[in-house]
């Protein structure tokens, strides 16, 4: 399972890189890759008895709010800011990370790839990104950025902007209005409680959200209209139910660490593509799903640990991996893997894990082996 998705992992990077075929382009992404402190999406599955959780504490707020630096002056399009550094071998991308700037400085016309992440910045004044239209890649995560500190439409001029990265701030609403030339979108680790429907409207290009560890308690629709979109991280949140809709295009769904105890029928059959579907630590019961929730052909990972499950739910025979430790379950029904058991007829099932259940040993059905004859490890 874990080539298998290191191979799927590759695809996507690949995709990814297929888009930067000048070598200017590959050599920031390769910078970006080595300097940036956003950690990767760990897309092996974390059970609280091997590894303990990520321990995340947002930065204290200082006795007194720092002060805004002086806005610099404009200076030409071939200039560097004095606080930053634009290397004349790569002169489209600017350097101004980890400088404890409080302001933004200029950014000149030419340039295509900036990142101020790391720094101490409050603020982003209205027009700070107009004389950059170019921009492509526009880091400003670990910083001190508040909504209320934002003007209205500073991205509004950024017809060409591919990444934004601005997770690790003070944000309590979602940036709005957004390019709609974005592919990724990173909000993680902000204060967010709400994700209005029309938050990322016309945003038919973005393939990438992450919105983990905020506080979000609403989605609304508001990833329907996600037309590109592959990959949404909503884990860490407050969430009490799912979102209405999910992207025929996803193939990625992390929702663990909320409040969601219900499930809607069908609710993962308009994504035929989705591979990947993590709900652990939520609050599900049996009684919240219906017969088919998980009975979709093209789920190959699906994690429900630590939930409230009484029984094993029905899934697809070419569910790959099931994670169902630290649930309620009490018995062993073969039936929600195998509708039919016989030589033609088994479940291609390679990981599942019942422990930390009430279920006993003893309980397995006899004719187990012949329905799971593909499972190499069944831990109960």
């Amino acid at each position: 399972m874990r080539w298998a998705t290191v191979l799927i992992l590759a695809g996507l990077c690949g995709a990814s890189l297929g888009q930067y075929n000048e070598e200017e382009d590959l050599a920031w992404l390769q910078y970006y890759l080595r300097q940036s402190r956003v950690s990767s999406y760990n897309y092996v599955p974390y059970y609280e008895e091997e590894n303990p959780p990520y321990a995340y504490s947002y930065p204290s707020a200082p006795d007194m709010e720092p002060e805004l630096g002086p806005e610099p002056q404009q200076a030409p399009s071939w200039q560097c800011p004095q606080e930053c550094d634009c290397p004349p071998n790569f002169s489209s991308a600017m350097y101004c990370d980890t400088r404890n700037l409080r302001y933004l400085p200029f950014v000149p016309s030419r340039m295509k790839y900036v990142y101020f992440q790391n720094n101490l910045i409050t603020a982003i004044q209205e027009g700070a990104f107009d004389n950059a239209t170019e921009l492509e890649w526009l880091a400003l995560h670990n910083n001190q950025i508040g909504s209320e500190k934002m003007g209205r439409r500073v991205f509004g001029k950024l017809h060409k902007l591919e990444r934004l990265y601005m997770n690790n701030n003070n944000l309590t609403k979602m940036p709005s209005p957004l390019p709609r030339s974005l592919r990724e979108l990173h909000l993680s680790y902000n204060h967010i409680s709400k994700v209005p429907s029309n938050a990322l409207e016309g945003l038919e290009n973005l393939t990438a959200l992450y919105l983990s560890h905020n506080y979000i308690f609403e989605m609304g629709a508001s990833l329907k209209g996600l037309k590109s979109l592959i990959l949404a991280d909503l884990s860490y949140n407050n969430l009490r139910k799912v979102p209405d809709g999910l992207p025929a295009s996803l193939e990625q769904l992390y929702m663990e660490y909320n409040y969601i105890n219900a499930i809607p029928d069908e609710y993962f059959q308009v994504s035929p593509r989705l591979l990947y579907v993590r709900m652990s630590h939520n609050s599900l019961t049996n009684q919240g799903l219906s017969t088919n929730t998980f009975n979709s052909s093209s789920i190959l990972e699906l994690d429900l640990s630590y939930n409230r499950l009484q029984k094993i739910p029905r899934v697809n025979t070419n569910l790959e991996n099931l994670y169902l430790q630290g649930n309620q379950i009490n018995e062993f029904s073969i039936s929600s893997f195998c509708s039919v058991v016989d030589v033609m007829n088994y479940s291609r099932l390679q990981v599942l894990r019942l422990d930390g259940n009430e279920i006993k040993r003893n309980a397995v059905p006899p004719d187990a082996p012949l329905c799971l004859r593909r499972a190499t490890v069944i831990e109960i």
